[in-house]
């Protein structure tokens, strides 16, 4: 996280990706048209982890972020909203209160309908074990 939506922020999020699941070569990632996501730098990590990049050609098509927009929302309701003033609160306690949330709740423990009722992490490891399983 940081405070800004630049391309070393988003080139350096694939490569930690990239860190953590090796396996990622193949993956498709989707965004907007913003420049940091056209960026040559993006692009260059793109291409070295064999990630293929989606993105609209008509641009601002808002249904193509609808899973992720509707993640921010309940991020938002779940853990903000008239729990936190959050202009009160310096950036680093913020980031700290939204990493705990993903990390330690929507990942591991939040029940996701569209998962089959299983938190990310779950659902993860029993694709990654299917195909352990298959090969």
């Amino acid at each position: 996280m940081d405070t800004n939506m630049k391309a070393p922020l988003c080139a350096r999020t694939l490569e930690n990706a990239a860190k953590t699941y090796p396996g990622i070569h193949g993956a498709i990632i989707h965004s907007d048209r913003g420049s940091q996501y056209t960026s040559q730098l993006y692009r260059d990590v793109i291409w070295k982890y064999g990630i293929r990049q989606s993105m609209n050609s008509a641009g601002g098509r808002y249904h193509d972020n609808a899973r992720c927009e509707s993640m921010w929302a309940r991020m938002k309701s779940e853990l903000l909203y008239n729990r936190y003033d959050t202009e009160k609160m310096s950036t680093d306690e913020l980031k700290t209160l939204i990493w705990r949330y993903f990390i330690s709740y929507w990942n591991n423990r939040r029940i996701c309908s569209s998962n089959g009722g299983l938190p990310p992490m779950i659902k993860r490891q029993r694709y990654y074990d299917s195909l352990k399983e298959a090969a």
